[in-house]
């Protein structure tokens, strides 16, 4: 954990879910359900991401440090950095994850979970992230 961070680092995601090295810590996995909330600690190393996703009660993202991306699926892609935060409505498909030479941090929360998992479609291409990463670094 760096001087800097809030939350320890976590595990290791699952590579069946995520391009390249990122760390998940759970921080309330609302198993007695009171909350219908899930809230995680997620940390990207650069270039890392998720895979293309949906969430069927929605997720909100609090940008903590670095700079990343997250783009709807059909949509242009939104930079982001610490501060910024991300309301990502239910079922809408979508990625996010860190810039090419920057780690990206960010709180998630996954709301109404009681609507069921994320559905996980597949990975981000290559391409498709450099489309998004060399278009923003210009």
């Amino acid at each position: 954990m760096n001087a800097e961070a809030i939350f320890a680092k976590g595990e290791k995601a699952p590579e069946e879910i995520f391009s390249h090295t990122v760390w998940v810590k759970m921080l309330h996995a609302d198993e007695n359900k009171t909350f219908d909330t899930q809230v995680y600690n997620v940390e990207f190393e650069p270039s890392a991401r998720t895979h293309w996703h949906s969430h069927p009660g929605g997720q909100i993202l609090l940008c903590t440090e670095g700079r990343g991306y997250y783009q709807e699926k059909g949509k242009p892609a939104r930079s982001l950095q610490k501060g910024d935060v991300v309301a990502i409505p239910p079922e809408v498909v979508h990625w996010h994850g860190a810039a090419p030479e920057e780690r990206f941090v960010h709180i998630g929360m996954s709301t109404q979970v009681r609507l069921g998992p994320a559905t996980w479609l597949g990975p981000v291409t290559g391409p498709e992230y450099a489309e998004v990463t060399e278009r923003k670094s210009r």
